[in-house]
């Protein structure tokens, strides 16, 4: 007799599909030589989903879309640009890839990695907004390994 196939449908929570592609793209990050910090804050008051620094200093900002409705009524991904070399957009494996701009990068990743399935155009940073996103780079790296000596 044989086996039947089911198809199963998983369904996640918008926070669980956030969680998951962020985690999948950092870790593409890792994969690529870069240092990944998650939700980084910009000196324009936005807050970089994922933040990778490479190891000639580049800078890779990744924003994070967790559905089309999340990328619809965000539009703030415009902004990042002054602030990386590189910017991807990082979207679910389901994620309908044909509604994103075709300028920025494009990372599919899921919770146990990623893919880059577009490059995304390089934009030298000036120096001195180079240096200074390094600095603070690595100061929120350093601040956040610290431990609460009395917990």
């Amino acid at each position: 007799m044989a086996a039947a196939l089911l198809e199963i449908d998983l369904v996640f929570s918008r926070p669980q599909t956030t969680l998951a592609v962020t985690r999948g793209a950092a870790r593409l990050m890792v994969d690529l030589g870069y240092a990944p910090l998650l939700e980084v804050c910009l000196p324009n008051g936005r807050r970089a989903d994922v933040m990778a620094l490479g190891p000639r200093g580049d800078i890779v900002i990744c924003e994070v879309k967790s559905g089309v409705e999340d990328y619809r009524v965000d539009r703030k991904w415009g902004e990042y640009g002054p602030f990386c070399d590189a910017f991807y957009f990082a979207v679910a494996p389901e994620f309908p890839n044909d509604i994103l701009p075709d300028e920025p990068g494009l990372i599919v990743a899921d919770g146990f990695g990623g893919a880059v399935v577009r490059d995304a155009p390089s934009r030298p940073l000036a120096p001195a907004r180079r240096k200074a996103l390094i600095v603070a780079f690595g100061r929120l790296g350093a601040l956040r390994t610290l431990r609460d000596p009395a917990g």
